[in-house]
């Protein structure tokens, strides 16, 4: 049975506004499941409603065997951790630790104990008898998951916990997160805004647009296999590239019965031809238009066939190196990528501007100005629908 259960849940405010639409979610006991999207998707509104502090359209909310709708947050088992860590100012980090189990009249050698033994799970312990104004952000942060930890629940909600770090401490609170959560095992509800975080730390990842639940699956399944053209752009840094394209016949391949033909994917004026199992997955679209997706990973320059483009702008990262190029397709699911001209006008002209990201390794060579041409594998091309978006195959 899983510990946390939504079914239906629909939040939809006085203002008409729907916030969250039918939206189903299961989190395993011991499972870190992470909300994900972009502001204003839905998730801290869920996250808000797991923890009965949002009241509920519609739909249920479920601890184990138990509807939790009409429970009061504090008799719900659940401790939440805040993007602002909501400490005492004026309460040491032992007393803000304490401050739940003090409440709930806790005996004190008992309170001493469990204080202690959630800093020392957080490496806090030398740091008992500081005040807030006195740590790290990073700090701040564990004093908050320490308080959290003594309460002992059976669920964690997490609402964007390290928004407010820096970059480099972020990476390190990843790990710290999910150190504390496979040494407590309780079920935790986390939510970002950033994908590389959902991505890092989700056993499984929900992903959310508009209220909607888009996907819900596993980082790698997200990745390797998005539902929709959303979850293609939202998962993967850079954003996967998609271009308008067609599935034309091209003949019959050698060894093929006769009479059959193999389709290939006109993306402008160029053609990469389609092998049987890629061609099968795509079969119903032959000879109609279609959103072809590639990531910025699965392309790499070339001597032999493949896509000829124009590379307009390299970004040297260290370890990789981001080559800006443009082909004759035209790009879909957002915005063409380009920089400002002079004028601070964002107008470079179609025809100049890029329309697609590589990742490529930092000794490519690749310059701007340079014509190159990227091998494609077609196994690892993602084709979509163009009305409704969905994935094909």
């Amino acid at each position: 049975m899983a510990a946390i259960a939504l079914r239906g849940l629909t939040k939809v405010y006085a203002t008409g506004v729907k916030a969250l639409d039918a939206l189903d979610l299961e989190v395993d006991d011991g499972e870190f499941v992470v909300l994900v999207g972009p502001s204003g998707c839905g998730k801290t509104t869920a996250l808000r409603m797991v923890a009965g502090l949002e009241r509920i359209t519609s739909g249920t909310v479920s601890f184990g065997d138990r509807v939790v709708n009409d429970v009061s947050p504090r008799h719900r088992d659940v401790a939440m951790v805040f993007q602002n860590y909501a400490l005492y100012p004026h309460l040491t980090v032992y007393q803000n630790i304490g401050f739940a189990l003090e409440n709930k009249k806790v005996e004190k050698a008992e309170r001493d104990r469990q204080i202690r033994s959630a800093a020392a799970i957080l490496g806090l312990t030398e740091l008992l008898g500081r005040k807030p104004r006195q740590l790290s952000g990073g700090q701040r942060q564990r004093v908050a998951m320490g308080r959290a930890i003594v309460r002992s629940p059976s669920v964690f909600l997490m609402d964007e916990p390290l928004s407010n770090l820096d970059a480099k401490l972020r990476v390190q609170m990843r790990s710290e997160v999910l150190r504390v959560h496979r040494s407590l095992g309780a079920a935790t509800l986390y939510v970002t805004h950033d994908q590389t975080e959902a991505m890092t730390m989700g056993d499984r990842v929900a992903v959310l647009q508009g209220g909607v639940l888009q996907q819900y699956d596993t980082p790698r399944s997200l990745y390797d296999r998005p539902a929709n053209v959303f979850v293609a752009t939202f998962i993967g840094s850079p954003a996967m590239n998609l271009y308008e394209a067609g599935l034309e016949a091209a003949g019959v391949t050698a060894g093929a019965v006769a009479g059959s033909a193999t389709p290939t994917v006109m993306l402008g004026s160029q053609r990469l031809a389609l092998p049987a199992p890629v061609a099968a997955r795509v079969a119903a679209y032959q000879d109609r238009k279609v959103i072809v997706g590639v990531r910025p990973e699965d392309l790499a320059v070339s001597s032999g066939p493949g896509l000829v483009a124009d590379v307009r702008l390299v970004e040297v990262l260290g370890s990789e190196q981001h080559v800006y190029f443009a082909i004759d397709a035209t790009p879909t699911g957002g915005a063409v990528i380009g920089a400002e001209d002079e004028s601070g006008e964002a107008g470079i002209l179609a025809a100049s501007a890029p329309n697609g990201v590589a990742r490529l390794d930092p000794g490519s060579g690749v310059k701007p100005g340079d014509r190159v041409t990227f091998a494609v594998d077609p196994a690892r091309l993602h084709f979509f629908d163009p009305d409704t978006g969905n994935a094909i195959g």
